[in-house]
């Protein structure tokens, strides 16, 4: 029988490891602000200069992989099998077509729709934990996976833009106006598939690594094998492409893109998955993004519909909260109910792999 006295402690406990979570998800969310800035800081900087996006990409790419592997130093200490690093070589190849998706979604959608379709990565595990996984709650899953689906179907469709949105009913002349092609289910899927990728990639990175420090190893040589896959075809767009080939530099979109968009994200989502229990397409990250494109929609004076974005990303993570959850009564029980509310990564990695 449990004692009286068992239910303070619990509390106790409960309240100071609240207390000891709040500067690391602090940290997350400057972190996560830092990154959607450097996002909008570059596609201001690519529609004013018309510079081409894989180009730039890639030229941010160079110096990220050498920061990395100087941080990381991957050819010290225990050395990495062949079953840990070919691996990670061929996640490097993911993430090269994952920027390469997610360079071609910012150009067709702009930052917002790019931010949200990158929580698509929680239909792998969704697709997963429906073939592969438990078969329980069957229709809780297909019906947040049915959300997910109508939530980019509205960001396709311009609902969080104020001059397409259905709830917007006056246009202000200071904001930016995306044109048509903006618009339109084939648009939105760049970013949506760039999304599963980024979520293919970690999933991969769960797999090969073990511990932290392995972890962060192998991604210097992930990050250094995208550069060297998307070194091609850069060169191929700046030659043939059809945007300018001319770079202009832009010291804070460059810093920006490489030190908040690329290193301290990385470190960042660490941090969040390994002490806060957060993957990155859960609806608690998915919450602090939100507030966070709030935040630039209004500071770069967007084509933005408050109120058309809210009931997308509500749908959204409505979505992915009852297509990923686990059985509400068995959440009761968890000992941490932080891992309950977002699993799609770990479903991915207890389940069987397809043979």
């Amino acid at each position: 029988m449990m004692s009286p006295n068992q239910f303070p402690e619990t509390r106790g406990s409960s309240h100071s490891a609240t207390i000891r979570r709040t500067p690391l998800q602090i940290i997350h969310i400057i972190g996560n602000f830092m990154r959607v800035w450097s996002i909008y800081s570059m596609y201001r900087y690519l529609t004013q200069t018309g510079a081409s996006v894989l180009l730039f990409i890639f030229s941010c790419l160079v110096p990220s992989s050498i920061l990395f592997l100087v941080l990381q130093k991957p050819w010290k200490g225990r050395p990495l099998s062949n079953t840990q690093v070919v691996p990670s070589v061929i996640n490097g190849g993911i993430t090269a077509l994952y920027f390469i998706l997610w360079g071609k979604g910012l150009q067709s959608c702009g930052p917002l729709r790019l931010i949200l379709a990158e929580y698509s990565g929680a239909v792998l595990g969704v697709l997963s934990g429906v073939l592969y996984g438990r078969r329980g709650h069957i229709w809780k899953k297909v019906g947040g996976l049915s959300a997910m689906l109508a939530s980019f179907y509205f960001l396709s469709q311009g609902w969080a833009m104020a001059t397409h949105s259905p709830f917007s009913f006056s246009d202000d002349p200071g904001t930016e106006v995306y044109t048509e092609e903006g618009l339109g289910i084939r648009n939105i899927l760049f970013p949506v598939l760039a999304g599963v990728l980024s979520a293919l990639r970690r999933v991969i990175t769960r797999r090969v690594s073990l511990k932290n420090q392995l972890k962060r190893r192998l991604h210097a040589i992930t990050i250094a094998s995208a550069t060297c896959f998307l070194f091609p075809v850069a060169m191929w767009d700046m030659i043939i492409g059809s945007t300018d080939v001319k770079l202009p530099f832009s010291a804070w979109t460059f810093s920006s893109t490489i030190l908040f968009g690329i290193i301290l994200i990385f470190y960042v989502e660490s941090i969040a998955e390994e002490r806060l229990h957060m993957v990155f397409s859960s609806p608690r990250h998915l919450m602090v993004a939100a507030g966070c494109i709030i935040v630039m929609e209004i500071v770069y004076k967007m084509d933005f519909s408050l109120l058309g974005f809210l009931i997308c990303a509500g749908i959204l993570g409505f979505g992915i909260y009852e297509a990923t959850s686990l059985d509400h009564i068995r959440k009761d029980s968890l000992q941490n109910s932080d891992l309950s509310g977002a699993v799609f990564e770990d479903q991915i990695q207890t389940s069987p792999l397809p043979t």
